[in-house]
C-alpha cells in the first residue's frame, strides 16, 4: 500500500455510508443527515482524511496493503462529485426547493448503490473527461 492507493473495503464502506445517510434522510426526512457524509466528505477533500474511512480502518481484519488497492486520485474526484450533490441536496431542501434536494440526494444514493454493485459512474465520467482532455491536446 501506498499513499495513492486505498484499500478497497474501505471505499466499500464510504459507498455504504453515503448511501444509507441518504435511505434514512429522505425515508425520515431528517435532511440533515445529508450532512454526516457531505462534512467527512468535504474534511477528505481539503484535509486528505476522511473520518469515517479513519474509523472503518481500525475494523480492517488484514495489513491494509493486503487488500485490492484503489486509486485514491478516483476517490478524490468521486469525492467532489458527491459532495458537490449533497450541498446542492441540502440547499434545495434547506431553501424550499425540495424538488432539487430529491434529485440531488438520488443521484448520489443511486450513484453510491451502483459502486456497490460494481460500476463507479465518477470513474466513467473521470475517465471520459482525461480521453477528451488527450484527445484536445493531440
Amino acid at each position: 500500500m501506498n499513499n495513492n492507493t486505498l484499500p478497497k473495503p474501505l471505499v466499500t464502506f464510504n459507498q455504504w455510508f453515503i448511501l444509507i445517510s441518504i435511505i434514512l434522510s429522505l425515508a425520515t426526512g431528517l435532511y440533515f443527515l445529508m450532512a454526516l457524509p457531505l462534512f467527512t466528505g468535504l474534511m477528505g477533500l481539503l484535509l486528505k482524511r476522511n473520518p469515517a474511512i479513519s474509523i472503518a480502518r481500525k475494523f480492517l481484519s488484514k495489513p491494509a496493503g493486503s487488500y485490492p488497492q484503489e486509486d485514491f486520485a478516483q476517490l478524490q474526484f468521486n469525492q467532489t462529485i458527491a459532495v458537490a450533490c449533497l450541498a446542492l441536496s441540502l440547499i434545495g431542501f434547506y431553501s424550499g426547493y425540495a424538488i432539487i434536494g430529491y434529485v440531488f440526494a438520488i443521484m448520489v444514493g443511486v450513484a453510491s448503490a451502483v459502486a456497490l454493485m460494481g460500476f463507479c459512474v465518477g470513474c466513467f465520467i473521470r475517465f471520459q473527461w482525461q480521453q477528451y482532455r488527450y484527445r484536445r491536446t493531440n
